[in-house]
């Protein structure tokens, strides 16, 4: 079978075309986007669980050879912790968040992993990690699919967002793309092909025009953004070659994520002591906050998670002017709660999409622990990212050399009425269309694979 894949910063989703239709497949339960996440007892099981889900005898032998060391730790960790053959040792999706809210100290959680495909600085131990990490979720969902299908699904088109990292675009997106096509072949897919993002939510939504558009289609994804004008409509549907059509695509490492981080740290970080004073009457240093909920940045987390952060707070308990506030940042560090409050802050995003005001609950933390948010306030917290945002819109309409009839704007971040709102100020009175937030892009890279491969 044939299918477009949507392995996404937040959300994952996989599409086939059934009677000339394009259908999402579900995933889980009767929902057809499993969240990018996965919990692990230990980290070294996910690296056991691909070789178990290799298909192939000769690959599974080659990728042994290659991970010797982190099978033989996983043997060790299933000793040690008393891990029995038949136990479930990896959670995935709405299951994964679930396991990390009971356990978050207790196994290793990896929420969005595709953020960090691109980069800069990798080592090689850090790639394979991340080839595993990536490997184990496709065969996951390739899996649930097939198993709801009822047939393999051996060719798939990727999605793939304009640029990973914003340094060093070119070396960044081969880095990922290798990684990518690594996990897809050991995931089983035989035939692996990729189409920008932006290119394939425009693909979905060109069958819907009566008439021809240039269309400014604007992907605001968990890690990225996206931009692409296009030239779309009854005339040019049917084409085989678009290359001249596509007049111009930018992206950037900035997305919904982004939007999260900014959030939790303007609203929830305060009540960890960041604003708060030392007893010298100075500020308090900020930067340790930020590391704490910069989640789709691996240095950013791994100086958090150092020794020396830890060393770091309890001098700072001491120094504060008000040590209560150190002394609940310490606890939620030592718990592993930082996941879990930039998930806070998305929450209260998608409230305030709905609602003018939110209150954010934090008692996982602490009783009654909660933080009051208005939209005004959110918009406020958002800004730099936005800005980033609203600047490559303008530059694609300035690289097309020309202005769109339309602007069509998808992901999930899309949603929020103060970006479209924003929107609408930075680049004037053209009309701008909602698609379907979620799935269009898996629903575009379904038919683009349908076109390429039937």
């Amino acid at each position: 079978m044939i299918c477009g894949f949507d392995y996404g910063t937040s959300n994952c989703a996989l599409g086939i075309v059934q009677n000339s239709c394009v259908r999402l497949v579900n995933l889980e339960d009767d929902h057809a986007f499993l969240p990018s996440t996965l919990y692990a007892l230990d980290r070294d099981l996910i690296t056991e669980s691909v070789i178990r889900g290799i298909g192939d005898i000769a690959s599974r032998q080659a990728f042994a050879e290659l991970r010797q060391n982190a099978i033989a730790r996983a043997k060790r960790a299933r000793y040690e912790e008393d891990i029995a053959e038949e136990d479930q040792t990896l959670f995935f999706g709405r299951a994964a968040f679930n396991e990390y809210f009971q356990w978050p100290e207790e196994g290793y959680f990896v929420k969005s992993p595709k953020s960090f495909l691109g980069g800069a600085g990798l080592r090689a131990e850090h790639i394979h990690f991340f080839e595993d990490v990536v490997t184990v979720m496709m065969q996951n969902i390739k899996q649930r699919a097939e198993k709801s299908l009822g047939a393999e699904i051996t060719h798939t088109v990727i999605g793939r967002p304009v640029n990973f990292q914003g340094l060093d675009a070119e070396v960044s997106n081969r880095q990922a793309l290798d990684i990518l096509t690594t996990a897809g072949k050991r995931a089983g897919f035989k035939e692996i092909e990729f189409l920008y993002e932006p290119i394939a939510a425009g693909l979905d939504f060109e069958v819907t025009l009566t008439e021809n558009k240039t269309v400014l289609v604007v992907d605001i994804g968990g890690g990225t953004t996206d931009c692409a004008m296009v030239r779309m409509g009854p005339e040019y549907l049917a084409k085989e070659d678009r290359r001249n059509d596509f007049l111009a695509h930018t992206g950037e490492r900035v997305g919904g994520n982004d939007l999260d981080i900014q959030i939790a740290g303007k609203h929830f970080m305060p009540l960890f002591g960041m604003d708060s004073l030392l007893k010298t009457g100075l500020p308090m240093p900020t930067q340790l906050y930020w590391n704490a909920i910069t989640t789709n940045d691996v240095s950013a987390i791994a100086t958090f998670n150092s020794m020396e952060t830890r060393h770091q707070i309890n001098q700072l308990r001491l120094d504060a002017a008000q040590p209560k506030l150190i002394e609940r940042f310490l606890r939620m560090r030592e718990e592993k709660h930082n996941y879990h409050i930039v998930r806070s802050a998305e929450e209260a995003k998608i409230a305030l999409s709905d609602t003018s005001q939110y209150l954010a609950s934090l008692d996982y933390i602490e009783t009654d622990l909660s933080a009051s948010i208005s939209r005004e306030e959110l918009t406020k917290s958002i800004f730099s990212p936005l800005e980033k945002m609203l600047n490559l819109m303008t530059l694609a309409i300035e690289q097309a050399g020309e202005k769109p009839d339309l602007i069509y704007i998808t992901g999930g971040s899309a949603k929020s009425p103060v970006i479209r709102e924003a929107i609408q100020h930075r680049l004037g009175d053209i009309p701008v269309l909602d698609g379907d937030h979620f799935g269009s892009v898996a629903a575009g890279l379904t038919v683009w694979s349908d076109r390429i491969f039937r």
